[in-house]
């Protein structure tokens, strides 16, 4: 293997595959599959976690250091202690939410340390064994089999649950299916171009075609479905510091042609590619997507929730490819005007940071693949406060968000589509029925990641402290089916509520905490005592 990141690389077969018997069997060693072993194995169950590759954490250790938040008052059990611990990690008594990559990975890493817990890297799943309704066992590529009684989907793909045979959705449901208003197709004036940028590769010229990163569809009426997936991307570590920062290199296949449309939006007069670069300890930031043009590889991403590994392989080094040849082109392309060049040569990768990948993330940015269709589905309707919920296991609080999903011509100027920015008025319920298949698909499986909501409403639940808080409850409600043969739709939830509040979960809004609804993102002062820049 090179050095640099990969999703994917073959491995052989092991000689002699291992079985692996646990009560508790995890695929995906994401933060949620972490919190769920974490849980599971403080109360005496013997838990197996299968990570992907050889990189646990997820996102959370993988360049997302400025954390989405919501209400930081609803976030309680693992999920607070964690950045408790990074609170502590750095000097203070409280919880910090901007760290740096390899913080978090050390803090993941104590937490696996469990006698209960067993840890496989490189473990891609093959097939899935069932009886009638029930998983038996899960087969990884390199041979190894896992048995246990309950399995938990904690991936970010839901590779698990479609293998088990659970219904699921992509792409984007139109607002007639659940009596939405902002799902389906989303024209908004956020994340789009201020200025006129002519689409074309010979200005004026629509019989020259399309320039690159341009999706030549229609472009479709507000709320209507498609299937376009929104936008992934890396969140990078980059670094301020000449001692500690690595050059922006040239890729391997670099054509300054895809990013032609950037070079025609500066321009006009617009550079906002640091427009959310947020700052992280020891002069670093965590760069994230904003505006029309950025980090973000807008349909780049369309197949890879249904993609074969090796097909997802090939959509990881796209976006590598766009990514690194985005900021060479802007530190480097001589068209561009010098204080463009001078800003993007500011920064560089973090040359402490994923030393073993490159100094590349190891994971990509997956906003959202499947998501999984069971019994309730969590809507808009439940995020704006007008569900009616009974069987609550934490609490979301984040904006219903999404990243633009395409790119598109209208009247011969280039347009974004799909971002979505909503925040709900307060904390909102997650029921314990979004994470449990319908019982006559599965009825051991747990899937704390890819939940059963639609798009709009996945929005608001797909931020790494929710994740957390998911994970756990899982880990507990797998705990209690341990006691029902594994069947996870027979648990009582008012046993579940207990252990929930026991581990110091929120279940519903405290009354003391209503108080604090409307601030939902760290202030600027505090971004910049966290970063202590």
């Amino acid at each position: 293997m090179d050095a640099k990141a990969h999703y994917y690389y073959e491995i052989p077969e092991e000689k002699n595959p291992q079985v692996i018997l646990s009560d508790i069997c995890i695929y995906g060693a994401t933060s949620a599959g972490i919190c769920a072993a974490v849980q599971a194995a403080s109360v005496g169950k013997k838990v197996a976690i299968l990570a992907f590759n050889q990189h646990i954490g997820g996102m959370t250790t993988s360049g997302l250091g400025a954390t989405d938040v919501g209400n930081k008052h609803v976030i309680g059990g693992l999920a607070q202690k964690f950045y408790k611990e990074i609170g502590a990690w750095y000097g203070s008594d409280n919880e910090q939410w901007f760290f740096e990559p390899h913080v978090a990975l050390k803090i993941f890493s104590n937490w696996l340390q469990n006698k209960n817990i067993s840890v496989f890297t490189e473990c891609r799943l093959k097939g899935v064994e069932k009886a009638a309704n029930r998983i038996l066992s899960l087969q990884v590529e390199k041979g190894t089999l896992f048995k246990a009684s309950v399995f938990i989907d904690a991936s970010y793909e839901g590779d698990l649950m479609a293998k088990a045979g659970v219904s699921y959705a992509t792409g984007r449901e139109g607002n007639e299916v659940y009596s939405e208003l902002y799902n389906g197709i989303q024209y908004s004036t956020r994340h789009n171009f201020k200025m006129f940028v002519d689409p074309y590769r010979k200005e004026g010229d629509p019989s020259s075609g399309l320039l690159p990163c341009i999706d030549d569809v229609p472009i479709g009426a507000q709320g209507q479905a498609d299937d376009r997936i929104q936008a992934y991307n890396f969140r990078l570590c980059l670094c301020s510091n000449p001692k500690n920062k690595l050059e922006f290199s040239k890729p391997d296949n670099y054509d300054p042609e895809t990013y032609e449309i950037f070079y025609r939006y500066i321009r006009s007069g617009i550079f906002d590619l640091f427009g959310l670069t947020r700052s992280i300890p020891n002069q670093k930031a965590d760069h994230n997507n904003w505006g029309a043009f950025n980090s973000d590889f807008i349909g780049g991403n369309y197949e890879w929730p249904e993609g074969d590994y090796k097909t997802r392989e090939q959509i990881f080094q796209n976006h590598y490819n766009y990514q690194l040849g985005l900021f060479y082109f802007c530190a480097n392309d001589q068209r561009l005007p010098a204080i463009v060049r001078e800003k993007t040569r500011h920064w560089g990768l973090a040359a402490d940071e994923f030393t073993e990948s490159g100094n590349w993330p190891q994971q990509l940015y997956i906003r959202e693949a499947r998501r999984m269709i069971s019994d309730y589905v969590l809507t808009e309707n439940d995020a704006i406060g007008r569900g009616s919920v009974e069987d609550s296991i934490g609490m979301g609080s984040y904006r219903m968000d999404s990243h633009n999903c395409k790119r598109v011509v209208h009247a011969s100027r280039t347009i974004n589509e799909g971002d979505i920015e909503l925040s709900p008025l307060s904390p909102f319920p997650i029921p314990y029925r979004t994470i449990t298949p319908k019982r006559t698909q599965c009825t051991n499986l747990l899937v704390p990641v890819c939940i059963s909501a639609s798009h709009v409403a996945y929005g608001a639940i797909r931020m790494e402290p929710v994740f957390m808080i998911i994970g756990q409850s899982a880990g507990i409600a797998a705990s209690l089916a341990l006691q029902k043969d594994g069947v996870v739709q027979d648990i009582s939830y008012s046993d579940l509520e207990y252990r929930l509040h026991q581990e110091n979960q929120f279940t519903f809004e405290p009354a003391e905490t209503k108080k604090y609804r409307i601030s939902s993102e760290p202030s600027s002062a505090e971004i910049a005592a966290e970063a202590k820049m």
